[in-house]
């Protein structure tokens, strides 16, 4: 049979409930003998009961990670890799378990979002992946779980986000291409019901009107963030606006689908045409030419995702963790030829 509080209590010469108290963090214990029962709990080889703990303190240590519509067709999974380093890595280091769940729209209505706590008995949870119209982001706002939305700018008492400033990491994107020399410049976005994809199309505006180029929608193709759309998007555009001398993309994975059928179109990038990715993938780097991209702390995502989670956990109200984007120009972007 394992250590009990009752035989640290017996070591200690202290009842039971103040070891109880001790172990669990309350600051009633005076530091001398919360510094001896910590001791002898060491000494013992104490590994506290994680069910009868969690009853007792009405927590169980344990954050929930779901991610919305996560399949293996879905490319761009590096990313979503590295938030889930990132989250996984803070909770280890503040000593919570994490539970990674998927979702969709229609798991979302049948299960709603609180019934999906309480089920797996989350303390707090980091959402991610969603889009504007799922079930969820009418829920999360009004619950009493904390949660954390990736990408999702919503704020409540319970509620932060954590996301990149997704409108000037696009107007940096387009507005290097500006100063390449291009006026004739195309967008190939996300779908329209992701918030990054409404972010980045902002900044894109915002970059042509800086600087005096006319804003055309029938410039924005949108795609669904997968190389098949940057195929699909670089040919549509291409057909309409053959004048077209550079692209943005609004994720690294559209823009190598778009440098792969200007390649099989006969057109050279750069010296045809620019493409611009956003994201910062690790294949970015090894495609041919190298991606001109925007790059996003997505490790720090997860991390600052667990900070900003604990802090509610502690009492304060949500908040929004804005991130900063980084430009890193490669072999894709060049002066547009004479």
């Amino acid at each position: 049979m394992g250590v009990t509080i009752k035989d640290i209590a017996k070591r200690a010469g202290v009842s039971v409930t103040t070891v109880s108290r001790a172990l669990n963090g309350y600051k009633d214990i005076r530091p001398e003998t919360r510094e001896r029962i910590l001791r002898i709990a060491e000494e013992l080889n104490y590994r506290p009961n994680a069910v009868a703990r969690s009853l007792v303190m009405k927590k169980s240590q344990t954050i929930g990670l779901i991610i919305s519509e996560l399949t293996r067709s879905r490319t761009g999974h590096d990313l979503t890799f590295n938030i889930i380093c990132g989250v996984n890595d803070r909770a280890t280091e503040a000593g919570y378990d994490l539970v990674l769940s998927t979702t969709d729209p229609s798991r979302q209505e049948q299960v709603p979002y609180m019934e999906l706590c309480r089920r797996r008995q989350l303390d707090g949870v980091i959402l991610m992946g969603m889009r504007t119209d799922d079930p969820y982001l009418k829920e999360v706002v009004e619950s009493s779980v904390p949660c954390v939305l990736i990408d999702v700018p919503l704020v409540g008492d319970k509620c932060g986000h954590v996301t990149l400033d997704n409108e000037r990491g696009a107007r940096m994107a387009v507005e290097h291409l500006i100063a390449e020399g291009h006026r004739e410049i195309g967008m190939i976005n996300g779908h329209a019901q992701a918030f990054v994809s409404l972010e980045r199309l902002n900044g894109y505006r915002n970059a042509l009107k800086e600087a005096g180029i006319e804003y055309r929608p029938e410039k924005v193709y949108f795609g669904d963030f997968e190389e098949a759309s940057g195929r699909e998007g670089i040919r549509h555009l291409l057909s309409r606006f053959p004048e077209m001398t550079a692209v943005f993309c609004a994720s690294d994975t559209m823009a190598i689908g778009a440098i792969r059928e200007l390649k099989d179109l006969g057109r050279r990038v750069p010296e045809d045409i620019s493409v611009m990715g956003f994201d910062d993938i690790e294949l970015a780097s090894f495609v041919t030419p190298a991606l001109s991209t925007v790059s996003q702390p997505v490790y720090e995502f997860g991390r600052k995702a667990v900070d900003l989670l604990i802090r509610m956990f502690d009492g304060e109200i949500g908040t929004a963790e804005v991130l900063e984007p980084k430009l890193e120009i490669r072999e894709s972007t060049a002066p547009p030829a004479l």
